[in-house]
Parts: C-alpha cells; structure tokens; sequence
C-alpha cells in the first residue's frame, strides 16, 4: 500500500486505489459501536392476511421510482480500477431498480481527464444517480464550477460530504472546516438540482440537522457509525506509512460518531423530505428496521464491494453481489410480510419497540439543546 499524505492529483487516485483496498479486504469495521439498529423490535403480525406478492417495497426519491429502497452508495472514482467498479455496480442498479452513488468527485475536478472513471449513464440511462462532492472542496468551487460535476455524469442530484473525522486522522488532509454551512446553503439555493447531505461513517446528529434544515437543506443521508470506520481507514492507511501520531490519534476516534440507528430516529421528526439510512446496513432486516425509524430509503456500499471483490463468502463478481442484493431485497419483504406491511408507509407506522443503548440516545438527545 502506498501513501505519501499529500493532497496532490496523483496522491487523490492512490489514495482511491488505498480505499478500495482496504474496504474490500480489510479489517476497517467499527470496533464497539454498532448502527443500534439491533435495538428496533418489529412487532411479530401472525395474521398478516395477504400474499407475499401483496407486498409494494417500491418508493420515489428525487423523481426516480426504484423498486426497493436501495441505494447502492457512494464508494468511488477517479482511478482505472474505480471506473470498472463504478460501471459494474452501476449496471447492477439498472437491473435491479435501485439508485446508485457515484464516489468524490474531487479527483474529476482536480484532473478531467478521469471523467470517465464516473460515468455510467450509458449503463444505467434509467437509474438514480447521485453526484458527489466534499463541501470543503465545494467552498472553494463556484456553484458553477460545481453543476459542471453534475451535469458531466447526469447526475440527478448532488451529495454534498462531510468528513471531518476522517480529514483530522489523514495526514495532508483539511484542517479548516469553515463556512461549511455557508456552502451548503449556496449550493441548495443556487445549484438547481436537489442537495443531499451526508456524513461519512460519523453521523449527522439532531444539532447539525437542525443547522442543516435552517439553510433549507431537505434531504440528508446520516451514514452514521456501526459500518465501515473511515476513520480507521485512514488509521490503517497511516499505520502502513509509519506515521505514529496519525496513527495513535485514529486509534483513540476509530469508533466517534453517531450511530446510524440513533441518527435516523433522532432526525425523524424534522421535517426532512428524504433520510438516507447509510452506515452499517448489511441485510433486509436492517433496511426494514431504518425504515421503521422513519428512514425514506437504505444505502449500502461495503457488503456489495466486497461480495463483488469475492470477500464475503463467495466467489466474487457480478453475480455474487446480484445475490447479496436478493437476499436483502428478500429479506426486506419478509420482514414487511411479517408486520403485516403492504408498503413502506405502513412499515413506517408498524409497531415496533426501541430498547437499550438506542432508547438511551433518543431519550438523551432529543431532551437536549
């Protein structure tokens, strides 16, 4: 692995290639903390009276109908290997329905010439496709400069990124964070297609929700902690360059964040029109549980990457992620068949009982200021 620490257009791709790497084959999972979402209890319906085929798991998210709330989340681009895996899970997205996140697209900007590492229209004309952008690399972009990110992918909408965790761990990584919340509130008043925030593997706590909703933000993505530790990525990343003090401090925050459980209940009630539940959903229980806390749909990136990569029991490619993929979409209506849900509405309004350290961050948080 290589890793220099420097923020230079070449170092952006090894970092990529890094990334890629480690969320594939590495051991990059939070350590202790979970999504929480072990702590919903979906009430049992043992009279569900309808078919399996009753079941409706479809939902509409900025103008696309995809067949299940699925939306297989931003990973990559910007190097060889990355454009591959884009088009792969791109593709798969067309065939299966669901919406699709493209990674930073920090190294396009820096080097067009990479444009083709995040493209995919060809192969998925019909998906929903995010965009993506750090808002500190958006700070310093004019909301011009930023469309042209939109616009060469056809992106329906644009996720704006924030990952000050992961920066503080990366050595050449940002340092300022200022005028953040500026930017973002520029971007959804001027950039003229939807803006979805999201976290990094931390979380988006009800504080920053309500800082987010007062610039006129209506769309969040929490990926909070319990799944990948970006964290400690960049820990291991700095562990294999030798650079102790990265080291040792990504250590001591390899498990910060909000998890993704709490995020969602806690940002529920705000009012947003769209909670992407992203951050440690591996199966169709854990999408259904989201959704139930008032979730609109579920990202998932690292168990798709690594049954593609062949990491997850299986022997890898294409039709080891398609059924990694069916057996969460299966999952998921079975969980609604069980509750007796003919649609995602109904789920969100299905009993369910909230216990342990979950109840405990809701109860805490939402008392607080």
């Amino acid at each position: 692995m290589h890793y220099d620490g420097l923020n230079t257009v070449a170092d952006i791709g090894q970092r990529k290639n890094d990334h890629l790497a480690l969320c594939a084959e590495g051991d990059v999972g939070f350590r202790r903390t979970s999504t929480l979402l072990e702590c919903v209890r979906l009430v049992h319906d043992a009279l569900p009276d309808m078919k399996l085929s009753d079941v409706d798991t479809s939902v509409t998210l900025f103008g696309k109908t995809l067949r299940a709330p699925i939306v297989i989340a931003s990973m990559t681009g910007g190097t060889e290997e990355a454009g591959r895996i884009n088009r792969e899970l791109a593709s798969i997205a067309e065939e299966r329905g669901y919406g699709f996140g493209l990674g930073s697209q920090r190294a396009m900007h820096l080097r067009p010439s990479s444009s083709a590492t995040y493209r995919v229209r060809d192969l998925a004309p019909s998906t929903l496709v995010l965009g993506n952008v750090g808002v500190i690399q958006a700070r310093s972009m004019t909301t011009s400069e930023v469309r042209v990110l939109v616009d060469e992918v056809g992106a329906d909408a644009l996720c704006i990124h924030l990952n000050p965790a992961m920066e503080l761990v990366q050595p050449g990584g940002d340092r300022d964070f200022a005028h953040g919340l500026d930017t973002i509130g520029r971007l959804v008043r001027d950039l003229g297609v939807p803006v979805l925030v999201k976290e990094t593997g931390c979380g988006i706590a009800p504080s920053v929700g309500r800082r987010l909703r007062d610039v006129g933000v209506k769309h969040v993505d929490v990926s909070g902690a319990g799944g990948t530790s970006w964290v400690g990525v960049e820990t291991q990343r700095a562990a294999a360059a030798g650079d102790e003090a990265a080291r040792a401090l990504g250590e001591s925050f390899w498990d910060w964040g909000v998890p993704t459980g709490a995020s969602v209940a806690l940002l529920a009630p705000m009012g947003f029109e769209t909670i992407v539940a992203t951050g440690g959903i591996a199966t169709g229980l854990d999408v259904a549980r989201a959704i139930a806390l008032g979730a609109t749909a579920a990202g998932i990136a690292r168990p798709v990457l690594r049954a593609l990569a062949g990491n997850a029991g299986s022997g890898g490619g294409r039709g080891a992620a398609l059924a990694a993929l069916e057996r969460i979409e299966a999952e998921l209506r079975a969980a609604m068949l069980l509750t007796g849900s003919r649609d995602l509405g109904s789920l969100r309004r299905a009993p369910r009982v909230v216990i342990g350290e979950l109840a405990s961050w809701v109860e805490g948080l939402r008392t607080s200021k």
